[in-house]
């Protein structure tokens, strides 16, 4: 185990303070969380007790607190409102299921979730999965929006539930997330000199304004391009809210705003695959993850496909194989 306390900087410096934790003791890790993110924040072990073993890098500079975070086994978590602050985590490895505000948001390192201040929080979260955890206080993310487009902003925004790791805005922020962290962790990084810790910090939060979806006048100018335009963003976020819905090509187009020839070609375009297509693979991919940390004895084949929106097992299971080279049941037996 290794820990550190965070000491308050002199007034008025952007010095970052950076602590690190190591532990198998879960009552510690909950205590930590509570000190660097949120104080009214549950955390239960659901997995293997065996298996815990917490580990955290974790940096404050000012407005932001940027964390790397794992958890070694799977663990259910509880936040209340988080009221202060609007919150970003990005999967580096694995998938967890979010829900905030009643949408369910199924994150890993294609697609980040995004907080808003208010509603409570629910998260699984699985082993494996180990994330970028990136806390913006509220006031700064307004005050830069505001600023950006020079118009008055309700609080809290209204942002959307969660954005794209794998092109344009989200891409370049995650990684510029992570470099600072990098740089931060490290005893004599430029990034640790105040005036250049003080810019970085401001980067990480205009990024984010220009990365989140909001309703104000035009799109933000980090989503503009010919990377994914907004018709192909609305058809992705509702599958990746709800990946067990039977969705209709007509019924994502008319959610995209456009006709269905129309979300076909831009699939094709921007995504590579048809809208279809890539619900499935969406779909097999959760029940890959699903069954991998799923006890043999507790879960079966069919109730985690049906879970996932796949009614008729026999194609399920052809597609499964297709896709991983094993059957499901390989899977959940722990042979793949």
């Amino acid at each position: 185990m290794a820990g550190g306390q965070l000491r308050a900087p002199a007034a008025g410096a952007d010095i970052p303070q950076h602590v690190a934790l190591r532990t198998t003791d879960v009552d510690e890790a909950r205590a930590f969380c509570r000190r660097l993110y949120y104080g009214p924040l549950q955390m239960e072990p659901v997995g293997d007790p065996g298996r815990f073993h917490f580990a955290a890098d974790v940096v404050r500079l000012g407005a932001i607190t940027v964390g790397e975070v794992g958890y070694g086994t799977d663990i259910h978590l509880s936040i209340a409102a988080l009221e202060t602050s609007y919150h970003v985590l990005v999967p580096l490895s694995g998938m967890l299921r979010s829900w905030h505000r009643g949408a369910l948001v199924i994150a890993d390192p294609t697609r980040a979730v995004v907080y808003r201040p208010a509603g409570d929080i629910e998260l699984e979260w699985p082993g494996d999965c180990r994330l970028l955890s990136v806390k913006v206080e509220r006031a700064a993310l307004e005050r830069e929006l505001d600023a950006a487009l020079d118009q008055q902003v309700v609080s809290p925004l209204p942002v959307g539930a969660s954005f794209d790791l794998v092109d344009g805005p989200g891409r370049t922020w995650a990684a510029l997330v992570r470099l600072l962290l990098t740089e931060l962790r490290g005893p004599d990084g430029l990034a640790r000199q105040p005036r250049m810790a003080a810019r970085w910090r401001d980067m990480v939060v205009s990024g984010l304004a220009l990365t989140v979806e909001h309703p104000y006048g035009e799109e933000p100018a980090g989503l503009q391009g010919p990377m994914r335009p907004r018709t192909v963003k609305r058809a992705l976020d509702v599958m990746h809210a709800e990946p067990w819905r039977p969705y209709t090509v007509s019924e994502l187009a008319t959610v995209a705003g456009v006709g269905v020839r129309v979300l076909q070609e831009s699939f094709r375009q921007h995504v590579g695959i048809p809208p279809l297509t890539y619900l499935r693979r969406l779909r097999l991919d959760g029940v890959h993850a699903e069954l991998s940390r799923s006890d043999p004895g507790q879960a079966s084949v069919s109730e985690v496909a049906y879970r996932w929106g796949f009614t008729h097992l026999g194609r399920f299971a052809g597609a499964y194989r297709e896709r991983f080279g094993s059957s499901p049941s390989q899977t959940l037996r722990g042979r793949s």
